[in-house]
């Protein structure tokens, strides 16, 4: 089961108009035979017709099917598979044909198979990352069933299987990749993160959970990370974390402008000959440009009265 079958159905519309004139026909003969009290085979005829446009005609009506734009009928005749219906307009089918729309829940009553473009709302889940912070992660799939035979037949309510299947793969991938990383290495920079690459992890997501769901006749159009954060129990510690990073690289800024400053600032004495310092006043004037320059407040002047 799987291969798809597509039915070539007749026009609904003349089966249609010859089951209203033969019922309309046979009310008509009935009641002339009624009226006219007429007995016999004529009679015995009429009630017949009668008979036979109230019970079989009304039945012919099952086979007729209106298939609207982006929706499929899949029929079972007696057990086993009949064909596909997918091209809008209004046909007419074996009555005896019984439509199934692969037991989605969430249209009961329902008896075609949609084939617009979907959206599921993952929920948010909490996992590992690679490094084993815990963070919580969904994610949005955007998909559609291009094969209604295969997913009405090959797995039981295709959307709870794609759900299922998405929740499996969004918490496989995540925990392949950090949410962060505080690498200060050059190459932290090439490491893909949740934080960082969340197009090309949600890219990642979609291939890996366009091959699950394969074979159900599913196809995955889009995936995308639409919640991402760390978890409660840990956000403020790594709220912290983040804020002494950011404080670390602020200063290590401030000191090689600081080091490059003072470096040109004794050049520059040097060379214009504004005055000459030995090893020990030089490291005492570094020390107190070092101060002046990656110090939080502003310096106070102080008058100097002897050397310097």
């Amino acid at each position: 089961m799987g291969k798809e079958k597509e039915i070539k159905a007749t026009s609904g519309f003349p089966i249609l108009i010859l089951v209203i004139v033969l019922i309309l026909g046979a009310l008509a003969f009935f009641a002339y035979e009624c009226y006219a009290y007429s007995s016999g085979t004529l009679f015995i005829v009429s009630c017949i017709l009668f008979c036979f446009s109230v019970c079989f005609l009304p039945f012919l009506l099952l086979g007729l099917k209106a298939v609207r734009p982006n929706e499929a009928y899949v029929f079972t005749l007696f057990g086993r598979y009949y064909g596909t219906l997918k091209k809008e307009g209004f046909y007419f089918v074996n009555p005896f044909c019984t439509p199934n729309n692969g037991s989605d829940d969430r249209s009961r009553y329902k008896k075609t198979v949609s084939l617009r473009v979907q959206s599921l709302n993952n929920a948010v889940q909490k996992v590992n990352d690679k490094l084993g912070n815990p963070i919580m992660i969904g994610a949005v799939v955007n998909w559609r069933v291009s094969d209604p035979t295969k997913a009405v037949f090959v797995v039981d309510k295709y959307y709870e299987f794609l759900s299922n299947q998405a929740d499996s793969i969004i918490r496989n991938v995540a925990r392949l990749y950090p949410y962060d990383t505080f690498s200060d290495e050059d190459d932290a920079d090439e490491e893909m993160t949740l934080r960082s690459s969340s197009s090309e992890i949600a890219s990642k997501m979609k291939d890996e959970l366009q091959e699950s769901v394969a074979n159900a006749g599913i196809e995955i159009l889009e995936v995308r990370i639409n919640q991402l954060s760390y978890s409660e129990e840990i956000a403020q510690a790594m709220l912290q974390r983040q804020q002494a990073e950011a404080i670390i690289a602020a200063r290590r800024k401030i000191v090689d402008g600081a080091v490059s400053m003072v470096d040109m600032a004794l050049k520059e004495l040097e060379k214009n000959s504004v005055v000459s310092l030995d090893d020990e006043k030089k490291a005492q004037m570094v020390s107190n440009l070092l101060v002046v320059l990656c110090g939080n407040k502003d310096a106070q002047p102080v008058i100097n009265n002897g050397s310097i």
